[in-house]
């Protein structure tokens, strides 16, 4: 996985000539909820590190909470002297960034590949699911769909306010599907798609979504799932910002209205062989089966991944196509699994559940778990909706309950690894318990 660094020095060499006026670039990577941290290089810097210079940071910087806060998880943050751990630059992501004030540029960096890996590192818990598939002869083609709520720039007592048609300057006040909300709201999307395809992302299709302000976008299948993964982080942080340039804030939270759809990330998967031959179509479709098993056998035990926070909880109430149970069927939104039309060549799952602001290396490395699993233990699935509407079993919706489930299931452990899930699941308690400290005003109003 290491790269020489000729290649990346000619990378940094090429940006240098090529953006001139670029000073600093960010170095970055996501940690455990989500959010991206990282330092700020003088150009000149990154191209030292790209002829082999340490990269150094804070190993605990990945177990930072939602707030940015460090919580106490065994012996890390608090007794272990909050160590230095190495990071390389990931190949291929040094881009600039448009949507700042002044020229900047952005590169991924990560801990995998390196020679002492972050076991509890995101990107390097994906990276080990995919080495151990690859051991085994198995290659998945991946893409995501991201969706995502435009809000009004300015807050009104803290709440969003609906974002305002450029056209007419009215709210954009109505859930709908309508084709003429991509026209209205054409300069910042088309300014969003721009911009991730400069960010070498390949974004393809837009599509107004059915709350008012929302709308998703589709990322083209790659046959490097790491690089997948790395697209849906980065179109967040470059939404966000080029939202702001507009004069709007663009979410990707779970749940921002309680009488509107929430936001989901759709994860499209396909398992294929070195000779490209489509796994999941082998013996008449039956090793999807068995896939769809697997997923759906995990699925509750992965819920604080796929539904990482308490608002990405409420997403689960039964509103418009989001799973209350884990399920499957053939060309049904209802399914947490979806199985998409298709030939056998392009046969896939689209697994359904997890919500926009959850952490993308995290959701895939479980689906593949899950397909893994099924693979091998070559398990019938359960009903699919499409024979049975009641069809489906229970998953947590509390969060606590979700750690619980998650913690001690030893197939998780296996897969995604025992340090990791440790560590996960108390930055999730930790989280859940932050959150309840505090008295918000409908509680005085019930209770004063």
């Amino acid at each position: 996985m290491k790269t020489p660094s000729c290649t990346l020095l000619a990378e940094v060499r090429a940006f240098r000539q090529k953006y001139p006026d670029v000073r600093y670039v960010d170095l970055i990577a996501l940690d455990i909820p989500g959010h991206f941290y990282g330092k700020r290089y003088p150009v000149e810097m990154l191209e030292k590190v790209a002829a082999g210079s340490p990269l150094k940071l804070p190993q605990n910087a990945v177990l930072l909470g939602v707030q940015g806060g460090l919580f106490k998880i065994g012996d890390y943050c608090f007794n272990d002297g909050d160590p230095d751990a190495n990071r390389r630059l990931v190949p291929g992501t040094l881009k600039p960034v448009s949507w700042e004030s002044q020229p900047l540029g952005q590169m991924l960096i990560t801990s995998d590949g390196t020679d002492a890996p972050i076991e509890f590192e995101p990107r390097e818990v994906l990276a080990r699911v995919l080495q151990r598939l690859q051991n085994r002869g198995i290659h998945p083609v991946v893409a995501f769909e991201l969706e995502f709520y435009l809000f009004d720039k300015k807050l009104a007592n803290g709440l969003p306010q609906f974002p305002r048609d450029p056209l007419s300057d009215d709210t954009d006040d109505q859930p709908n599907l309508h084709i003429e909300r991509l026209s209205r709201f054409s300069a910042v999307l088309d300014d969003m798609a721009q911009t991730a395809r400069d960010q070498g992302i390949d974004s393809t299709v837009i599509t107004a979504e059915i709350g008012p302000g929302q709308f998703e976008i589709n990322f083209g299948h790659s046959d490097d799932a790491l690089r997948a993964a790395d697209w849906a982080a980065l179109f967040c942080r470059s939404t966000r910002g080029v939202a702001l340039k507009h004069g709007y804030r663009a979410s990707f939270m779970a749940k921002p209205y309680l009488q509107f759809p929430g936001s989901g990330m759709h994860v499209h998967v396909s398992l294929y062989d070195g000779a490209g031959n489509n796994l999941l179509a082998a013996h008449q479709q039956q090793a999807l089966r068995h896939a769809v098993a697997g997923c759906l056998q995990l699925l509750p035990h992965c819920m604080p991944i796929f539904a990482p926070n308490h608002n990405a909880l409420r997403r689960l109430g039964g509103t418009v196509n989001a799973a209350t149970r884990a399920s499957w069927g053939f060309e049904d939104r209802d399914a947490c699994v979806r199985i998409p039309e298709s030939d056998p060549r392009n046969l896939r799952i689209e697994h359904r559940l997890a919500s926009a602001d959850a952490n993308p290396y995290l959701v895939l490395a479980a689906i593949l778990a899950g397909l893994e699993h099924g693979l091998e233990t070559r398990q019938e699935p359960i009903a699919p909706l499409n024979d049975d509407r009641s069809s489906g079993t229970d998953f947590p919706v509390e969060m606590l309950d979700a750690v619980r489930a998650m913690q001690p299931h030893t197939v998780v452990r296996d897969t995604l690894g025992a340090e990791f899930v440790d560590v996960y699941c108390e930055n999730k308690r930790q989280d859940h318990l932050a959150f309840q400290q505090e008295i918000n005003a409908r509680e005085y109003r019930w209770f004063l």
